[in-house]
């Protein structure tokens, strides 16, 4: 058996959903960042243990729960409010938690957008690290998210997915959020076109260093918007996810555009202290 951690802030829409995905675990924590909405009441209801710690950033959140958190089993699986756990995945965590062979795994989600898994366009799978044991591992923070630094025995994947609707709360509210993210990404972004191209690793045998090559072409074609549409609708496949895949793309390429904007207002304000 393993444990759940949640993190949450102000999940009241997104955390019922996921609480019912995990009802069959006996050791659920919600380590919420000081909700002001009823978050942590929702959480206590379902029976879930309760924590709280105001955020920083997602490395050092996590990090902070393996440290300081008393979970009932040595192994923990991290969910956001926004996923679902899936039973083929549960299944698939207690046999490897039963071997018992390294400290770390990716697990992949299966983006649900307007009712439809999106799996062309979004680039699957695309694994994180998720089932941890504790004490065996430490995060690092990366761009608005997370990243492995430390893993004792090393980290695999695994093949079930689970499910992640990260439009849960309207195409309004996550243009908003990728606002704020696209003013952290253009700072990366003029660092990595600070960077060899490196075109050799278009042909990398690693999946990921595929993906991260043709990050470092992307970021230096005009009409950035546009490319990253064309690269998914049409080199992912993503017309292949119909209509939803459609508009998924279209979000993607207005989500590049505002990085660009934003790497634009940041080259203007060196110009300016130069």
């Amino acid at each position: 058996m393993f444990s759940v951690l949640i993190l949450t802030k102000n999940e009241e829409i997104n955390l019922p959903g996921c609480l019912d995905s995990v009802k069959w675990c006996d050791d659920v924590v919600v380590l919420d960042s000081v909700s002001t909405d009823r978050t942590q009441e929702i959480a206590r209801g379902a029976g879930a243990r309760v924590e709280e710690r105001a955020f920083d950033d997602f490395g050092s959140q996590r990090n902070h729960a393996l440290e300081k958190i008393r979970f009932r089993h040595l192994w923990v699986f991290q969910l956001d409010a926004d996923e679902r756990f899936r039973e083929e995945l549960r299944l698939e965590c207690e046999a490897v938690v039963g071997r018992d062979e390294k400290s770390a795994y990716g697990v992949s989600g299966r983006y649900i957008f307007m009712g439809k898994w999106i799996r062309h366009c979004t680039q699957y799978p695309y694994p994180q690290v998720r089932l941890v044991k504790v004490g065996e591992v430490r995060f690092r923070k990366a761009g608005h998210g997370q990243a492995l630094e430390w893993a004792k025995r090393g980290e695999g994947n695994l093949r079930e997915p689970f499910d992640h609707l990260n439009f849960s709360k309207g195409i309004e509210e996550w243009m908003d959020r990728h606002r704020n993210y696209a003013k952290e990404e253009a700072g990366r972004t003029l660092d990595l076109l600070g960077q060899p191209m490196g075109w050799k690793g278009l042909w990398a045998g690693d999946r990921m260093e595929r993906l991260r090559a043709r990050k470092r072409i992307l970021v230096r074609l005009p009409f950035r918007g546009g490319a990253k549409f064309l690269y998914l609708y049409v080199g992912c496949r993503g017309f292949l996810d119909g209509i939803p895949g459609l508009v998924y793309c279209g979000l993607q390429g207005w989500y590049e555009n505002r990085i660009a904007e934003e790497i634009g207002k940041l080259r203007m304000d060196l110009k300016k202290r130069s």
